[in-house]
């Protein structure tokens, strides 16, 4: 059974901080792209950031210079370390796996971590 497993949300004010994880389980972690993605209420699912088997990191122009994915194979563990936090930043967040295995593309979602930014 795979399993996302988010933490570390919670609520802070504008240019604060907050390190959020995320504990994969029941996958092979080290072949998956793991990403970090984001839904305010009223708006779309976005991406924030991803981090590819290779270490490659992307991430939205909006947190560019502000936030850093990294993850560790060894613990089956990303984590999304958020810094200058603003109020637009508030949203839940949520992790993501995408793999591909057998020529079938594998695709894993969490429950959502929240975060809210506010004075």
């Amino acid at each position: 059974q795979v399993q996302l497993v988010e933490s570390g949300g919670g609520l802070v004010q504008p240019g604060g901080s907050l390190r959020l994880s995320c504990a994969a389980s029941g996958i092979i972690f080290n072949i998956y792209t793991m990403g970090w993605y984001r839904q305010a209420p009223g708006k779309q699912r976005e991406l924030v950031a991803t981090i590819t088997t290779a270490d490659s990191t992307n991430y939205a122009t909006s947190v560019k210079g502000r936030f850093t994915i990294s993850r560790d194979n060894t613990k089956n563990t990303v984590w999304l370390q958020m810094n200058s936090l603003k109020l637009d930043d508030t949203a839940v967040y949520l992790c993501n796996a995408v793999g591909s295995r057998g020529g079938l593309r594998l695709n894993y979602w969490g429950q959502g971590t929240q975060v809210t930014v506010s004075s």
